[in-house]
């Protein structure tokens, strides 16, 4: 990472902190809160399937099982809301890592679409479980969590700055992983899987590890959703619209890249909460976020910040070629036999 690209982060990051300073409207507070726990989703997505090539339509899987992981513990030990339910966000996490191991074991002996339909299985699969065990997830009558200790103007505030937390660490990792001998063998496994594991990539433990990366953050991320809602419902905790927005998300920022999936955030999530707004149909939602992710792989399979710059590269390139002086022909000299 150069100096501007850390200048610019941390930049961000300054802005982000000091946002309370400026305004406490709660609805800019709301989806503000959206974008960064999305961003920090994507960014866990991108992990897996964008630097292994693994594209995951299920994501949802892993951000429910860290809601029902958090609700299930403040539901039984009955713990009072505030601060302290914050606490448990790691741990729905890392109970997300965990049972995604056992999963993982299954998906990932399949390859391409295969494993795309894999995956959108397994949301539904649990969906269902979440559905049918109602002892222990409340079913259709969902689970309540506690009433927070903040509320008013207030009440945003403690989530979005866990939010800012959140994608802190999920980037910080995502640096780690792109830049280290790890993330070049899953890079790897995304340019060609079987010579990966030639050269000596271990490419099965590689996905594995590389996915409960990516459960660790989706559970957490789940976790915090769940708690700022207040309520859990099955089919809000396995949303088929988180599952295509993170997949847009990456691909419209730049799938397999740094940045991408935050750029991407930063673009679609605003738009996604306003048509929630607007029409509050998640069907409409799907329909439109699927079209959308249709039209970003065909128009910009590589994302905006890989086509972008190359498209500037050679316009730039096109331009100085015109600019150029134009040096004179020379004749050659014609011999004439006599």
């Amino acid at each position: 990472m150069n100096k501007i690209k850390l200048g610019g982060l941390l930049a961000f990051l300054v802005l982000l902190l000091i946002l309370p300073l400026f305004t406490a409207d709660p609805t800019f507070y709301s989806i503000a809160i959206y974008t960064l726990l999305y961003a920090t989703a994507a960014i866990g997505w991108n992990i897996f399937s964008g630097y292994s090539g693994y594209v995951s339509l299920g994501y949802s899987a892993f951000t429910g099982i860290g809601a029902y992981t958090i609700a299930i513990i403040c539901d039984r030990l009955q713990l009072s809301g505030g601060f302290l339910v914050f606490l448990l966000v790691p741990v729905a996490g890392l109970v997300t890592a965990v049972l995604s191991i056992p999963i993982g074991w299954v998906a990932l002996r399949t390859r391409r679409v295969t494993f795309v339909v894999v995956t959108i299985a397994i949301s539904f699969i649990l969906q269902s479980l979440a559905l049918n065990l109602t002892s222990i997830t409340g079913g259709t009558s969902g689970i309540f969590f506690p009433a927070s200790e903040w509320s008013g103007d207030y009440f945003n505030m403690p989530y979005y700055y866990v939010a800012i937390i959140l994608l802190v660490v999920a980037f910080a990792i995502a640096w780690w992983i792109r830049n280290s001998k790890y993330g070049l063998g899953l890079l790897a496994i995304r340019d060609d899987e079987d010579r990966a594991s030639g050269l000596g990539v271990k490419t099965w433990a590689s996905k594995l590890s590389a996915y409960s990366i990516s459960a660790f953050l989706g559970g957490m991320v789940g976790a915090v959703i769940a708690y700022y809602n207040q309520t859990l419902f099955p089919v809000v905790a396995f949303d088929s619209t988180l599952n295509v927005a993170v997949a847009l998300m990456s691909f419209l920022g730049g799938i397999g890249t740094l940045f991408g999936p935050l750029l991407g955030a930063l673009l679609l999530e605003p738009l996604q909460e306003y048509l929630t707004i607007q029409y509050g149909s998640l069907s409409l939602n799907l329909v439109i976020l699927g079209a959308l992710l249709l039209l970003v792989i065909l128009a910009l399979p590589e994302g905006i910040l890989v086509t972008f710059p190359k498209l500037w590269r050679k316009r730039t390139a096109t331009l100085v070629a015109s600019s150029a002086p134009r040096q004179p022909e020379q004749k050659g000299a014609v011999l004439v036999e006599k």
